[in-house]
């Protein structure tokens, strides 16, 4: 509800259209079957603008996703300094997924008990890690101990992404083309085929 006895009133293309009663100015918005918002309560006069509101907040919550974009985050991935190839593969594969997300991964080792005494383990598990995922990330920090945790946090590397996708997306193109081949084969060899009949 606009207070003001007087308000600077804009029109929706932009034009001024002087100051006037709220009551003119809503009469107005209504004829141009728009809404009367207030956009700087605080000039005096207050300035108000004729607008389609809705279409105003749509385009406004719309520009604020856009600025937000991909906030990469941090996941992590949890091994054990024993952990056996085929659950290691499963675990990159989540990892792998992360990193082609634009998202940092936290790889952490957790040693219980005993194994502690062999710290070795987990560096070469790490070093494992870093083998089979290093070609779309890089190691932004090294393996560190932290308690009963050994831990390093790898980034994306976004050109070697890019390439993979790149490669999957022919790879992906190639096996539909394959796949396309063998059944245009299969028509053709039955629509030539004489009519035994004859």
């Amino acid at each position: 509800m606009i207070r003001a006895a007087e308000i600077r009133v804009i029109a929706d293309d932009g034009e001024q259209l002087g100051v006037m009663t709220p009551e003119a100015a809503i009469a107005r918005a209504e004829e141009a079957g728009l809404d009367l918002v207030e956009v700087s309560p605080a000039a005096r006069p207050p300035v108000c603008r004729i607008m389609d509101y809705g279409r105003y907040k749509y385009e406004q919550k719309k520009k604020a996703n856009k600025s937000k974009g991909h906030a990469a985050s941090l996941k992590e991935v949890k091994l054990r300094p024993r952990t056996d190839q085929h659950d290691l593969d499963f675990k990159l594969k989540n990892a792998r997924r992360f990193l082609m997300e634009g998202d940092k991964v936290k790889v952490t080792v957790m040693y219980r008990g005993r194994e502690m005494v062999h710290r070795d383990i987990g560096r070469k598990q790490l070093d494992r890690v870093v083998e089979l995922i290093g070609q779309i990330a890089a190691v932004e920090n090294p393996p560190r101990m932290e308690g009963r945790f050994l831990s390093m946090i790898v980034a994306p590397n976004r050109e070697a992404i890019e390439r993979e996708r790149k490669a999957e997306k022919k790879a992906a193109q190639a096996e539909a083309e394959a796949e396309v081949a063998p059944a245009e084969a299969e028509v053709a060899p039955a629509a030539a085929a004489p009519d035994e009949g004859a």
